[in-house]
């Protein structure tokens, strides 16, 4: 049996699910397309090749292996986007959550019941229907549980609206000794003004680092409420081209082991100025759909 164990971002990861690109599918028609940035890319003719992206998760899961990350991959389904295993499910403390996704995307889910096999029944949990959740919008950190949400009237026409009140109070409710701290995300149905998920625009790293994008958040007081929780020194503001490229979406595999896309040079030089060890690998092509390393990974065991 798997032993979950995930209470912080950062923590020595042991064991994590990586996406897979393999059998993604043809270039989507716009009219299917879930987010913003892929439907630029479809438009421009521009969105990323199925092979392109293979090579890419390969580097990923070649990171992961060298500093010993057991790493499962879901089952190959035919035609099917399975690369952002973060949207499907995700771990808090030793609870394994599946998510309440867009309902095209169940397949994905059952793609990694060889996983979901090794996991104590009892430390799963199916949301209720009306509580609407992904995993890019949910980061424990430590004695507190960070929730990126949208709460507006037409959250039921924003197809960029992942995650509801309902699932925030569901949590809550969950871990009554954490703080569940939410944040009001901007949606749009322009790319560039996007906050998909929270970690689109804000994501911790090390012990008490963090990186920021400011217009990532609707209410200015709760993107200052980060600011003060990890201090103005310690927070590497993106800006909008940055968020757009999806700086704040790297992974850290330890509190000293970040993994980054090559291209980020300000965001990589800071990291190591900071003492992190930056493992760099092309990831541009999968930026394209609107995710980036964090939202490829699900880990289910941090030491």
């Amino acid at each position: 049996m798997l032993e979950l164990n995930v209470r912080d971002e950062t923590s020595r990861l042991k064991t994590v699910i990586l996406g897979t690109a393999k059998d993604c599918g043809p270039t989507p028609k716009p009219e299917d397309a879930y987010d913003p940035k892929s439907l630029e890319h479809i438009l421009a003719g521009t969105y990323p090749k199925e092979e392109d992206m293979v090579v890419e998760m390969d580097a990923f899961c070649t990171v992961l292996e060298k500093y010993d990350v057991q790493v499962f991959r879901p089952a190959i389904l035919k035609d099917c986007n399975q690369i952002f295993s973060r949207d499907i499910a995700f771990v808090i403390d030793d609870i394994f959550f599946k998510a309440n996704i867009l309902p095209d995307r169940e397949e994905e889910f059952l793609a990694i019941s060889n996983v979901i096999d090794q996991i104590d029944p009892k430390k799963v949990i199916h949301l209720p229907e009306e509580a609407h959740i992904e995993g890019g919008d949910v980061m424990p950190w430590n004695d507190h549980i960070f929730i990126g949400t949208y709460t507006a009237e037409n959250y039921s026409h924003q197809i960029t609206a992942r995650t509801n009140k309902i699932a925030v109070d569901y949590i809550a409710k969950l871990f009554p000794n954490k703080k569940v701290k939410s944040f009001e995300l901007r949606k749009s149905i322009n790319a560039k003004e996007n906050a998909l998920h929270l970690d689109c625009c804000f994501q911790p790293v090390g012990k008490d680092k963090a990186i920021l994008h400011k217009n990532g958040f609707l209410i200015e007081e709760e993107y200052q409420w980060l600011v003060n929780y990890f201090g103005k020194e310690n927070v590497f503001e993106i800006t909008g081209d940055e968020m757009y490229a999806m700086f704040s979406n790297v992974f850290s595999i330890s509190e000293k082991v970040v993994v980054s896309e090559k291209s980020f040079t300000r965001l990589n030089n800071w990291l190591r100025s900071k003492g992190f060890i930056v493992e760099e690998i092309p990831y541009a092509e999968i930026s394209k759909q609107e995710g980036l390393l964090r939202c490829s990974t699900m880990p289910l065991i941090r030491a």
